[in-house]
């Protein structure tokens, strides 16, 4: 483990207390450990706080939900299983209002709409395609969309899903016409230079677990993120 990685880590807490912590996830940076055996935020955080607050033994860590690999911004953890089972309840509850920000190929429908199909996960490609509604494996997906601005050669989407399905907002948008920078699995025409796509995980806004009130969380973009895309 990277010890410069654990002490960068604290720049990009969004959010800590007893009973969770708030990542603002980089780019390229695995979510879980995964077959690669490459460095993840989960087993970076739970270093972070073993040293940062001289735990003994394992420390515990729920992970809530996941973004993808190329994908930055907002991931949360729990820190006790209280507040695991509390929130993994209410995001099963739909609870939880998640906010994306993409940059896209120059939007040129509606500003504002709805976003609705029917997907199919591929696990050995490890991706979603369309389906007719008879399709027994496939799965509705909805999403909400609202033009943010326009650059010089893409524009800058907000996107609020209501169903989660597999690379639900990749996939969609595409589908529509107008793919994600840099996601070459989806339509994109070139990759950006340090291989992620051009979508971030922007805000989350929930209920504390344990007090109740409403937690209202930002993630600033990648560095340059909008200067870059813009070119």
């Amino acid at each position: 483990m990277n010890l410069s990685n654990i002490d960068s880590l604290e720049s990009r807490i969004l959010f800590i207390d007893n009973h969770l912590i708030v990542i603002n996830k980089l780019p390229g940076e695995l979510v879980q450990a995964d077959k690669t055996g490459d460095q993840c935020l989960a087993d970076l955080v739970k270093l972070y706080l073993k040293e940062k607050f001289n735990k003994p033994g394992d420390v515990y860590l729920g992970l809530l939900h996941r973004i993808d690999r190329p994908v930055s911004g907002i991931v949360a953890f729990a820190r006790t299983s209280k507040a695991a089972a509390r929130l993994s309840q209410a995001i099963q509850d739909r609870k939880w209002h998640k906010e994306y920000h993409a940059i896209t190929l120059p939007w040129k429908a509606e500003a504002l709409g709805v976003l609705e199909h029917w997907l199919r996960k591929d696990a050995a490609k490890n991706k979603s395609f369309a389906v007719s509604e008879s399709d027994s494996n496939g799965k509705r997906a909805v999403l909400h969309f609202q033009l943010l601005r326009h650059l010089d050669r893409y524009s800058v989407m907000k996107i609020i899903l209501e169903t989660g399905r597999h690379h639900q907002i990749r996939c969609q948008l595409s589908l529509a016409g107008f793919p994600i920078k840099g996601d070459l699995k989806y339509g994109a025409k070139r990759s950006n230079p340090d291989s992620s796509i051009s979508l971030h995980a922007r805000r989350l806004v929930f209920e504390h677990p344990v007090q109740k009130i409403t937690i209202d969380i930002q993630a600033d973009y990648p560095e340059y993120w909008l200067d870059k895309e813009a070119k």
